[in-house]
């Protein structure tokens, strides 16, 4: 989606009042991080990329949703020596192998490490939520609004944002909050997003939202 032509005609096609109108915040946002662990944030390994200064951005978020004392959870993602609990994903994408329970590759990176009594949460799959207890969390402290930030956008971050509206949630994808592998899979799910799912917005944002004394 780089020739301006085409973007024309396909926001043209994404017209105002048929789609991506704004959900907005609600009345308690509650920050996720997806799977920001060492095996995504190392350029290094099959699965990392250099996600730039995103990791800070997600640290600015962080701080400001605990001194809101707002609710923050993490994710992970990591499978038994067999591999028994990946299923068919693991033959899809068999970089996923680096992904074993108890290793350094699957705990959250230090830049955004959990602190206090903050949740990481195991998954296996793609979304926040499929085969997790995040709903139950969410539904206990009260939330209305996911602000979904980590990695990738085209992967597990997209398949949360939609669980999330699936689920009733408000959903709020900051922009400069969540990283990919590659520029185009990353812009083309942001649109995607911004269109059906959630509201794509800054960091900033989000954070103003929180200082104007709304959503605490």
């Amino acid at each position: 989606m780089t020739d301006p032509e085409t973007t024309a005609e396909v926001r043209e096609r994404y017209g105002v009042g048929a789609f991506g109108e704004r959900v907005g915040v609600g009345d308690r946002p509650a920050l996720v991080v997806v799977d920001l662990i060492n095996a995504f944030t190392d350029p290094d390994t099959n699965l990392g990329s250099e996600l730039g200064g995103m990791l800070d951005r997600v640290a600015v978020l962080l701080d400001a949703f605990r001194a809101h004392d707002l609710p923050r959870y993490f994710t992970t993602i990591a499978f038994e020596d067999s591999y028994g609990d990946a299923g068919r994903f693991v033959e899809k994408v068999p970089a996923l192998r680096e992904l074993r329970l108890g290793t350094e590759a699957v705990e959250v990176d230090d830049r955004v490490e959990p602190i206090g009594d903050e949740r990481v949460i195991l998954k296996k799959y793609a979304s926040a939520f499929f085969g997790t207890d995040l709903s139950t969390e969410l539904t206990t402290d009260g939330v209305d609004t996911l602000v979904v930030t980590g990695v990738t956008t085209s992967g597990c971050v997209r398949a949360t944002a939609v669980d999330s509206l699936q689920h009733g949630y408000r959903t709020i994808v900051p922009a400069d909050a969540v990283g990919d592998r590659a520029d185009e899979p990353h812009r083309a799910n942001l649109f995607d997003i911004d269109a059906k799912y959630g509201d794509v917005v800054a960091s900033a944002d989000v954070i103003d939202h929180l200082e104007d004394g709304e959503g605490s």
